[in-house]
């Protein structure tokens, strides 16, 4: 009998242990934040691939088509993307070039150096500079998306 109780109290106190490692490992889990890589794209070495006619994106980091990233984009001149909306939020700096950019409260130009951001579901125009078009560094809180609007 006693080597019984001692047996059974070594299986209570083992179980306890893994259980009590068991929680400490998987608290350490999510304690630990996961390692983001150093990303460097210098722009003459940034890959563009045509998005639609008279746009193409670098993107630099995420994806562009299932959530948040950052992107080389280029406007070619003239370029007219219409009245649209985007689901998420979308800041922009110019590199080169204007962005030209319009809703009910009036036209912007974006140009070298400047900074916008636009709220998801803003109805607004956007374009390039009828010269030298436009190239941008683009990121978004979510998936890239344009929603024309009239």
């Amino acid at each position: 009998r006693m080597i019984m109780k001692r047996t059974l109290t070594a299986l209570g106190v083992a179980a306890a242990i893994a259980v009590t490692c068991t929680i400490g490992f998987a608290q350490g889990q999510q304690q630990q934040p996961q390692k983001k890589a150093l990303v460097f794209v210098p722009a003459d070495k940034a890959t563009f691939k045509e998005a639609v006619p008279g746009v193409s994106k670098a993107v630099l980091w995420g994806d562009h088509d299932k959530g948040p990233y950052g992107a080389f984009t280029k406007f070619v001149p003239g370029f007219d993307a219409g009245m649209h909306q985007h689901t998420n939020d979308v800041w922009i700096v110019v590199l080169k070039g204007a962005y030209l950019y319009r809703d009910d409260a009036g036209e912007k130009r974006v140009a070298l150096g400047d900074f916008i951001r636009i709220p998801g579901k803003h109805k607004h125009w956007s374009g390039g500079d009828a010269k030298e078009g436009a190239l941008f560094y683009e990121e978004s809180s979510g998936k890239f998306d344009l929603v024309p609007v009239k």
